[in-house]
């Protein structure tokens, strides 16, 4: 655990990072060449200290990273990754992130290995001072790709939904479901069993969602309250060994639940 700054070492650090990020319009990677830490270190301190982070000023932000893939072709680890960005995931003009909860760090590592598979994207994991894990990379190429590929700016204004091609085939729901599962799922004991849920506010998303489990032979509820359930217990003991979650917390919750569940 980071050491907790002092008043007077916290109001140092914000004149040095102000002056070198602001003043100096440096970039966070020239600043931590000078400081001698990590990319992710310079990240964090700025979020930190409440230092807006803002790549359109520095000279070198229309620049193309010539280390990043676009895909070419469809494929499950692409199909996973937007269901992930649909579920805790954020876009900006420059910058790709998913935003995973404080017990979420080994999920986190997952999502930044399956980030640097398809786009070769050099992600990183910015921990917060809430423990909140940010997994990120910047790309303003990439961002311009995905908002093609149908994912926007804000989920809920702008009614995203799940691009068409994912339900050209089987693999590519399954891997889709995973990933927003992974990070907008949940399941849950209730009195008589238990329950999994897929919740999203943007109405056409999680309507698709629905029409998705139906189309992989699962009997999903109407949607409530911005929430889709499956409740039947051999259709998410299946939706585990066939879907196949990543996130730790969502296989150890089952398992105990599982196990408990007559």
């Amino acid at each position: 655990m980071a050491r907790r700054w002092t008043k007077t070492e916290e109001e140092n650090l914000r004149k040095e990072l102000y002056r070198l990020y602001v003043t100096q319009n440096k970039t966070i990677g020239e600043i931590a060449k000078l400081l001698l830490i990590e990319q992710s270190s310079v990240h964090k301190r700025l979020i930190r200290l409440s230092i807006p982070i803002t790549p359109e000023k520095k000279k070198k932000y229309l620049n193309k990273r010539t280390d990043i893939v676009i895909p070419k072709k469809k494929s499950k680890e692409l199909a996973e990754i937007i269901g992930i960005l649909l579920g805790d995931g954020s876009l900006t003009h420059f910058q790709v992130v998913v935003t995973l909860g404080n017990k979420e760090y080994s999920y986190a590592e997952y999502v930044k290995c399956l980030m640097n598979n398809v786009f070769h994207a050099d992600a990183k994991i910015g921990t917060r001072e809430t423990k909140y894990n940010d997994v990120y990379f910047g790309s303003v190429e990439v961002s311009s790709w995905l908002q093609d590929q149908g994912l926007v700016f804000n989920k809920v204004k702008d009614y995203v939904d799940i691009p068409g091609w994912i339900f050209s085939k089987d693999i590519y729901k399954k891997a889709c479901l995973r990933g927003f599962f992974d990070t907008d799922g949940s399941v849950y004991k209730i009195r008589h069993g238990m329950q999994l849920s897929f919740t999203n506010y943007s109405v056409p998303l999680i309507l698709s969602l629905r029409k998705m489990l139906f189309e992989l032979e699962y009997t999903p509820s109407r949607l409530s309250s911005h929430k889709v359930y499956i409740t039947r217990k051999e259709e998410i003991i299946r939706f585990f060994k066939e879907i196949k979650p990543k996130n730790i917390k969502h296989l150890q919750r089952f398992k105990t639940i599982n196990a408990s569940v007559v």
